[in-house]
């Protein structure tokens, strides 16, 4: 979907886990709404489910032309916490942010994000955190967004769940 002539892309700031209840309503007053999603795994009731989840927690954005709609309404819809603005106007996004969104969605419309470039047993460098600067190996992948550790802590090998962002090639 693209923004409407005319239109740009704004974001919209949800209350927590709110995201599909404000699209809808949104969508409802009529205007272009795009909420990127991809698939995460949760373990839930000892079950591991793979669910919908949004890309950005609490965020979501919306096309309005400032000038013809009715924008400030946006605010006061069920779900939204308020628009991201500046000096009380909405902050327009640049277009090819959305647009290269889209482009990493799927046939089923959620995003696929990269997964690291490590293979299992590859030797890795944690780059923040708790265990910044330790070296260690690269077990796998827990979800899209951690990794699996192993480091070599006081004479033994323990296994470490972080972020995928805090792991580097060493």
């Amino acid at each position: 979907m693209t923004a409407p002539v005319g239109s740009r892309w704004y974001a919209v700031h949800t209350h927590p886990h709110a995201e599909r209840r404000a699209s809808l309503h949104l969508d409802r007053q009529g205007f272009s709404v795009y909420l990127p999603q991809l698939l995460k795994r949760r373990r839930h009731a000892r079950q591991l489910q793979v669910v919908a989840a949004p890309l950005f927690p609490r965020y979501m954005f919306v096309a309005v032309d400032l000038a013809t709609q009715r924008w400030r309404c946006i605010r006061s819809t069920i779900g939204v916490s308020g628009l991201v603005c500046a000096a009380d106007q909405p902050v327009a996004l640049a277009d090819e942010i959305v647009t290269q969104l889209r482009r990493q969605e799927d046939q089923d419309g959620f995003i696929r994000l990269a997964a690291p470039a490590f293979s299992s047993g590859d030797r890795i460098q944690i780059v923040g955190g708790v265990f910044n600067s330790c070296l260690g190996l690269f077990e796998g992948m827990s979800d899209a967004e951690r990794v699996t550790v192993l480091l070599d802590l006081l004479g033994r090998k323990v296994r470490v769940a972080m972020e995928a962002q805090f792991v580097a090639a060493a």
